[in-house]
């Protein structure tokens, strides 16, 4: 890998780690809590990583607090 495909792909992953930390933050103030929130590893396997935020499993409760916070935002 170049110097120039390294850096791309450091920025790829920063930038995917910045929208995941911000994913969580933004559902923790609505109190939604995905404790698997991640970078899927295996988009980031790729000698140019496309990086994909996994949002994970989650049990019934969160995902009622998931639906009523969506359901809360929900443009008129």
């Amino acid at each position: 890998m170049s110097v120039e495909q390294h850096r791309i792909a450091a920025e790829r992953i920063s930038e995917a780690e910045t929208a995941r930390d911000d994913l969580r933050r933004a559902l923790t103030a609505v109190g939604v809590n995905l404790p698997s929130l991640r970078l899927d590893p295996a988009s980031l396997a790729a000698q140019v990583p496309v990086p994909l935020v996994e949002l994970g499993r989650c049990n019934l409760e969160t995902t009622r607090r998931l639906t009523a916070a969506l359901h809360r935002r929900r443009p008129e």
